[in-house]
């Protein structure tokens, strides 16, 4: 699917329904915490005042969406469960991609992906741990966004047609997540085309310090799917023609193999 639509943009820091944006924001926040959220700390992380929050958080809890984890903390409720196992069934991949990246993590030994449009978003699609002891933090299947700075990101964006990628690069935040970010479109205009001719794409810590990921496109799927692994900065050193050469077989990728 191009990605031609809206969302991620504009459209999203211009909510209609502004407490509906509210308590969005809420059950984003207390997602990603470890442990829950106090009443404070989801007040300061999502930018309302304390009053709208007590408002917001006891309608959150009467429907189950939330729920108080001792006296001060509240954490995701069990009705969560319902758009857990929705999410998953809607966006479940293709059958076909599951082995796929399951036989890439098992040969590579490294957490694989498969990463596609969806939604009009560069989305992860399907995950599989890697078998080394020591493994790169994995993103989440359903992960969208930061597109300019992952192997499969860039992937996509340099395969997909130049409205579409114009597009995507002004509707969403290009943040320099480590000093290798690019985030200039002329600099990555060049990179997506060398990943153009090259057929692979590289993430040298543009991402996450310490982490480094290669990505081709799955062949049966037209260049809308990258397959990708993740690994820490010196094994990916070590291994890097390995994992290309494994990426390139899995996937039915035809790549020029560089040696840097």
């Amino acid at each position: 699917m191009s990605p031609n639509g809206t969302f991620g943009g504009t459209e999203l820091a211009r909510p209609r329904v502004q407490s509906a944006a509210r308590a969005i924001g809420i059950l984003v926040e207390v997602a990603q915490s470890e442990n829950g959220l106090t009443t404070k700390e989801i007040s300061e992380q999502v930018g309302i005042g304390r009053q709208a929050t007590y408002h917001l958080l006891h309608t959150l809890l009467e429907t189950g969406m939330l729920t108080r984890a001792g006296s001060r903390r509240y954490v995701l409720g069990l009705r969560v469960g319902t758009l857990v196992e929705g999410f998953e069934r809607q966006l479940a991949p293709s059958e076909h991609l599951a082995p796929i990246v399951r036989e890439l993590a098992r040969e590579t030994g490294e957490t694989a992906y498969a990463t596609g449009w969806w939604s009009n978003e560069i989305t992860v699609l399907s995950v599989a741990r890697g078998t080394n002891a020591v493994r790169a933090a994995e993103v989440s299947q359903g992960h969208m966004g930061e597109a300019h700075a992952r192997a499969s990101g860039k992937l996509l964006l340099a395969f997909a047609n130049p409205e579409s990628r114009r597009h995507y690069l002004e509707s969403h935040d290009r943040p320099k997540l480590t000093p290798k970010t690019k985030t200039d479109v002329a600099e990555l205009e060049e990179e997506f085309e060398r990943i153009r001719t090259q057929g692979f794409s590289e993430d040298a810590e543009e991402y996450a310090i310490g982490l480094c990921c290669l990505a081709v496109p799955l062949s049966e799927a037209g260049s809308s799917i990258a397959i990708s692994i993740s690994a820490p900065r010196d094994r990916f050193l070590e291994e890097r023609t390995r994992y290309l050469a494994d990426l390139m077989r899995i996937g039915g990728a035809r790549a020029s193999v560089a040696s840097g």
